[in-house]
């Protein structure tokens, strides 16, 4: 079960500490914040953030929009990485994702908060932060798609976060179903990856989902969100 659940993670759409409690005992060792579509203010991400570092997660937040404020401050309170929505085309990822990393790749400002320590930092900060801060900007418009290759070739970008719902919408495809044509561009996306050497990530939340994104060699799914657990549990108990 280690090894599986380690490419596994949890949904969150509120600052659930009992839920990140709960995750973390199963096993989970990711975790997703929704931080575009959830209820998180500065205060509560930064307790969310702060328990789930505790623990030993990994966090990705998914920051409200792909401008550089958002994504400073998720990295200032401490995800480990930073999901970008409403990504474009090559010159506007090229632009946004500078936000995640710190010169002469990017423009991050520096802030002396949980990653540095609440203090002062040497030039060591700064290479490791680059080095080990992941950015991935999510592919979710046809555009995006369409610049997949020039976007992963970025040295600001450390992978893709696929966004299948939004995709299709944009394709022209109307709701997301797992259809052939959403298997063609997971698995586009997939072999832009390989191609790259860079990893893709996305929600998987069928078991088809999760064994056809296994098998194009995703390296994270997420495969339960908060909503849909509370859900799945308050109908099974009605039963």
């Amino acid at each position: 079960m280690t090894d599986a659940i380690n490419r596994l993670a949890f949904w969150l759409s509120t600052p659930h500490q009992a839920m990140i409690e709960i995750a973390h005992e199963i096993g989970y060792r990711h975790v997703v914040l929704d931080i575009e579509h959830g209820l998180f203010d500065l205060e509560a991400l930064d307790r969310t953030v702060a328990l789930a570092r505790a623990l030993g997660l990994q966090v990705h937040g998914k920051v409200l929009g792909p401008e550089t404020i958002p994504i400073q401050q998720a990295l200032d309170i401490g995800c480990h990485s930073v999901i970008i929505p409403h990504i474009g085309n090559l010159a506007h990822a090229t632009e946004v994702t500078r936000a995640a990393k710190y010169p002469p790749l990017g423009k991050r400002s520096f802030s002396g908060t949980r990653p540095a320590g609440y203090g002062g930092a040497g030039q060591a900060y700064f290479d490791g932060e680059n080095a080990n801060t992941r950015c991935f900007p999510m592919i979710e418009s046809a555009d995006a798609l369409n610049d997949i290759d020039a976007i992963l070739a970025l040295p600001t970008v450390n992978g893709v976060f696929v966004g299948p719902s939004d995709l299709s919408l944009d394709r022209g495809r109307g709701a997301y179903s797992f259809s052939e044509a959403d298997k063609a561009d997971l698995q586009r996306i997939a072999a832009a990856c390989a191609k790259a050497g860079k990893p893709w990530i996305m929600p998987a939340w069928t078991d088809a989902e999760r064994a056809y994104a296994a098998e194009l060699g995703a390296e994270l799914l997420i495969v339960i969100d908060e909503y849909g657990s509370l859900k799945w549990g308050l109908s099974e108990a009605a039963k």
